[in-house]
């Protein structure tokens, strides 16, 4: 499994390509696809990535697991391949959006690639996972390795808006200079948290466009 990347976080992330914890959080990945299934397809795992570049990126959206079904997971945070049926967080997601801006989604496409390519890196901190195990691949070093990305993205970007949903995103923020950037917190899209009144009503989808609008930078279409 080779490690393919979009050059302009190969340049920005050269130093953790070499570092001994990255080499073995990448064997591991490799003894895992090979002896099992492991998702998203290795040429997507870097998919947050190369869907959106350093210089182009605007919005951050965090999340936790890729999908660990079949034919879900595709690289970017909250996303499914088309022809898939929405997971219950996209669901909630959508409803918001919907709530918010007015936007209808259709019931077979939850693919996001179209906010990726518009300046939203859809990031997961553990980047892949085993077919049906969920969290089966965290603490191997993709969290150090999502950390320092967000650590950099901070560094090396100015009034990037962070969307932080639910309590495992919201530790993020020790990582970002809230001197320079907008922070935007909810609790998280999942049924368990919705249905509390923890996400609806969080208007995070008009206020970024607000924010970005604000200071000179178009606004996201949100719509798929």
């Amino acid at each position: 499994m080779s490690i393919k990347i979009d050059e302009s976080w190969e340049r920005l992330l050269d130093e953790e390509f070499n570092s001994e914890y990255f080499k073995n959080l990448i064997t591991f990945v490799k003894e895992d696809y090979g002896s099992t299934i492991c998702y998203p397809k290795g040429p997507q795992i870097f998919n947050a990535f190369d869907s959106c570049t350093i210089d182009n990126l605007k919005v951050v959206i965090i999340g936790q697991d890729p999908y660990h079904g079949v034919n879900q997971a595709n690289g970017l945070c909250f996303s499914v391949n088309k022809g898939i049926n929405h997971p219950p967080s996209l669901i909630n997601i959508f409803k918001e959006i919907k709530s918010d801006l007015g936007y209808e989604f259709k019931e077979k496409n939850g693919d996001l690639s179209n906010w990726a390519k518009q300046g939203v890196m859809l990031l997961n901190a553990t980047l892949t996972v085993r077919h049906g195990e969920p969290g089966s691949h965290q603490n191997r070093g993709w969290e150090i390795f999502t950390n320092n990305v967000i650590e950099i993205i901070s560094k090396e970007t100015n009034n990037t808006v962070f969307l932080l949903w639910g309590s495992f995103a919201k530790k993020k923020t020790k990582l970002i200079d809230t001197s320079k950037h907008k922070i935007l917190e909810s609790g998280h899209p999942s049924p368990l948290s919705a249905n509390r009144g923890y996400w609806f009503g969080n208007k995070h989808f008009s206020e970024t466009n607000n924010h970005l609008e604000s200071i000179g930078k178009n606004k996201i279409d949100w719509s798929l």
